[in-house]
C-alpha cells in the first residue's frame, strides 16, 4: 500500500453521496456534533465511533439479507 492511498476511498463514486449521507444520519443518532467541512472541535474518540456505529449498522442490515436468503 503506498502512502498515498487513503483508507476513507469509496470504490464505486457514485455511492459518496449516499455514504456521506449514512455518516451524518449516524451522527446525529448517536449524538456526535458532526458537520459539513472541518470538525477539528471533534476528538478521534468523537469521530471514531461514527465510524465504527456505521460499520455496526452495515454488518447488521447485511445480517437481516443473508439471513431472508435461506
Amino acid at each position: 500500500m503506498s502512502s498515498s492511498s487513503s483508507s476513507n476511498k469509496v470504490n464505486i463514486p457514485e455511492a459518496r453521496e449516499a455514504m456521506d449521507k449514512f455518516k451524518y444520519e449516524v451522527a446525529n443518532e448517536i449524538g456526535v456534533p458532526l458537520k459539513k467541512g472541518y470538525n477539528g472541535n471533534l476528538t478521534s474518540a468523537q469521530n471514531g465511533y461514527v465510524g465504527g456505529y456505521m460499520v455496526k449498522k452495515m454488518i447488521e442490515e447485511q445480517e437481516k439479507k443473508m439471513a431472508n436468503q435461506e
